[in-house]
């Protein structure tokens, strides 16, 4: 056979990928446009939360390198309590400001879904304070939280008969004038997600429930609550894990004395970000970044278990 011969019987013969099949080719297709997304995870996600996990085994800060010292800062941070009071902080974020954002944020949804006399113009108000920066807010909801005469909180109070109240100024009071502006800073997101739950509810359950004789209250019970539970436990997790590491706007509005009076509203996040940057303590900030991660998990999976279907 001749040189051109071989030529021609090698171009005609068939190559590796003439010969895969059609569903190994979708196979690399897929991994060809998931390839960026999966090493952007690996570098700059999954290396930093590994790299957490070692140097929260050693006594690292900038000005010099890490040393391994073991579990010495985890015994130092559960001795620690301020650690404990932090963490009782961080968790009265997540109980007080989980059920009632998403309370206040489902029942807007339900009768706004309703609305349709400028519909789009009031769920953009709702939506609207989600898109302010928390830096914005926070000199807002400060300005609202001042005595009289500057503070409108405090002068409609002394306009109704009641006294003034020292909020931010309070160790009782500031944690929850803290979580507050935290949940109106959310209240936008959930009423989108759960309006969009709502009208993916088809239309003829609701007419053959109404043609069954169910009033409202049991056709909210017996058909909306059960089929938006894939979007009620979207958000509840979603809320949590912003109530757990919620920091800017506790930073925003403590500015001036960080953490409140007496460590009153400081959340685990905002202890993590003094002890790396102002103490420079990096080991120690990486030990408390590890319990939070860990909480974090933890609650997430507990959430998803007591709210799974139980068929």
């Amino acid at each position: 056979m001749s040189v051109t011969d071989q030529k021609g019987a090698a171009e005609r013969r068939p190559g590796l990928w003439s010969n895969m099949g059609i569903r190994t080719k979708h196979v690399l297709w897929a991994w060809a446009f998931l390839a960026i997304p999966v090493l952007f995870y690996v570098v700059i996600r999954f290396y930093p939360t590994l790299d957490a996990f070692w140097l929260s085994l050693t006594d690292g800060n900038i000005r010099r390198g890490p040393k391994f010292i073991g579990l010495e800062n985890y015994t130092k941070l559960f001795s620690d309590p301020a650690f404990w009071k932090v963490f009782k902080n961080t968790f009265l974020y997540l109980i007080i400001g989980t059920p009632i954002s998403l309370l206040v944020s489902f029942t807007i949804a339900y009768y706004l879904d309703r609305v349709r006399f400028m519909h789009g113009f009031i769920r953009a108000l709702y939506f609207l304070p989600y898109l302010t920066t928390a830096a914005a807010m926070g000199w807002v909801w400060r300005f609202l939280y001042q005595p009289v005469p500057i503070g409108l909180i405090n002068s409609f109070l002394t306009w109704l008969g009641f006294d003034q109240q020292p909020f931010l100024r309070s160790t009782d009071q500031a944690l929850f004038a803290a979580t507050i502006p935290a949940i109106w800073a959310g209240l936008g997101f959930q009423i989108i997600i759960f309006m969009a739950g709502l009208r993916a509810i088809p239309s003829s359950f609701y007419e053959a429930a109404r043609i069954d004789g169910l009033g409202e209250f049991a056709i909210l019970r017996k058909i909306t609550l059960p089929l938006l539970k894939p979007t009620t436990i979207f958000l509840v997790v979603l809320s949590s894990i912003g109530f757990l590491r919620i920091f800017d706007q506790v930073q925003s509005l403590t500015a001036n004395d960080p953490g409140g009076p007496l460590d009153s509203t400081k959340p685990l996040v905002m202890m993590i970000y003094q002890t790396a940057f102002s103490s420079f303590k990096m080991g120690y900030a990486s030990a408390q970044t590890v319990v939070l991660f860990l909480v974090l998990l933890l609650i997430s999976l507990l959430q998803l278990w007591l709210l799974r279907d139980k068929k």
